[in-house]
């Protein structure tokens, strides 16, 4: 009985200092615009665009890969370019309702690509709502490789494939000379028994 008495003594002192603390309430919505939020707080991935609307999205998926949930989902392309075929980002999708916020996306993108945005705001009435697609902008066309560009990747071949032709030859070479190091001389007596 007296352990008991004791118990309830202790929680009626815990409630009492709380009923004698200052309160301290969240101002929401009236100070949205001037709260600052720590700068670990995930609300929303964004693709980074820079101030000429490019991101630096090489449509590795990697993001993809990563993800625990299954939240990302990326649609590409190949175009052919100079050096050879590329991939391109066409749809990048998200959805907000299964991220975990766990970061693995944004921490193993190779290019810094991604991040996490403050906007928290996310409330909708139906879940679709909240598959976003990341890439808004409409995505650039490669640009056609001026005659410049051209002429030094033709050099720049030609001077491959002269390399390996010479390294080609040097080995044949050399492959020659062993066999003809390692042939019998006809002149030498052979060592008789």
């Amino acid at each position: 009985m007296g352990s008991g008495f004791a118990s309830l003594i202790k929680g009626l002192s815990v409630t009492g200092k709380e009923f004698l603390t200052p309160k301290i309430t969240e101002k929401y919505p009236d100070n949205r615009e001037t709260h600052q939020w720590p700068e670990r707080f995930r609300a929303c991935l964004e693709l980074i665009y820079d101030k000429d609307g490019n991101h630096k999205c090489i449509a590795c998926g990697t993001c993809e890969r990563v993800c625990p949930n299954g939240t990302i989902s990326l649609e590409t392309k190949m175009v052919d370019t100079l050096t050879g075929k590329k991939k391109k980002l066409v749809k990048y999708s998200y959805d907000l309702g299964s991220c975990t916020f766990c970061q693995l996306c944004a921490t193993n993108c190779p290019t810094n690509a991604l991040n996490f945005s403050n906007n928290f705001e996310q409330a909708v009435f139906t879940r679709s709502k909240l598959v976003k697609q990341l890439n808004y902008l409409p995505e650039k066309e490669e640009p056609a490789p001026t005659p410049e560009q051209i002429a030094a990747f033709k050099e720049a071949q030609a001077k491959k494939i002269a390399e390996a032709k010479a390294k080609a030859a040097a080995m044949a070479a050399a492959k020659a000379k062993a066999a003809e190091a390692a042939k019998p001389d006809a002149t030498e007596p052979e060592n008789k028994q």
